[in-house]
């Protein structure tokens, strides 16, 4: 997993870049491993925001926060990107699951038209 990590109007902190990977391996567990995770990190009007893309299992995907803390922006972020990708890894699996033929369902009475009656002997 390849994390990039870039902050506009914000002091670049060990503490930041440790939080942030910290929960960027969070999200590993739902990926392949052939992931690239750029973080956007900035202050504007008062709020600290955060920009996410994620680039992985043959798709990208985006989520943004901006909050008063940027530890609680990247923390909602996460939440957001771990639904998403619950959410591709369940629409993957059912894929899986539909692609198995339905059951024919044949009527009784329709079943006895290919026989010719007069083959069947009758018991009685």
């Amino acid at each position: 997993m390849k994390i990039t990590i870039e902050f506009q109007n914000l002091d670049h902190t060990p503490a930041l870049d440790e939080r942030i990977k910290e929960k960027s391996e969070k999200l590993n567990k739902y990926l392949d491993g052939n992931t690239h995770i750029k973080w956007h990190c900035y202050t504007a009007e008062q709020d600290h925001h955060a920009e996410v893309s994620l680039f992985g299992l043959g798709q990208e995907f985006h989520a943004k926060a901006a909050e008063d803390s940027l530890y609680k922006s990247i923390d909602k972020i996460v939440d957001r990107l771990e639904k998403q990708l619950v959410k591709k890894k369940e629409k993957v699996k059912n894929r899986m699951h539909r692609k198995q033929e339905e059951p024919v369902h044949l009527d009784p009475e329709d079943a006895w038209q290919d026989h010719e009656e007069d083959k069947f002997d009758d018991v009685g």
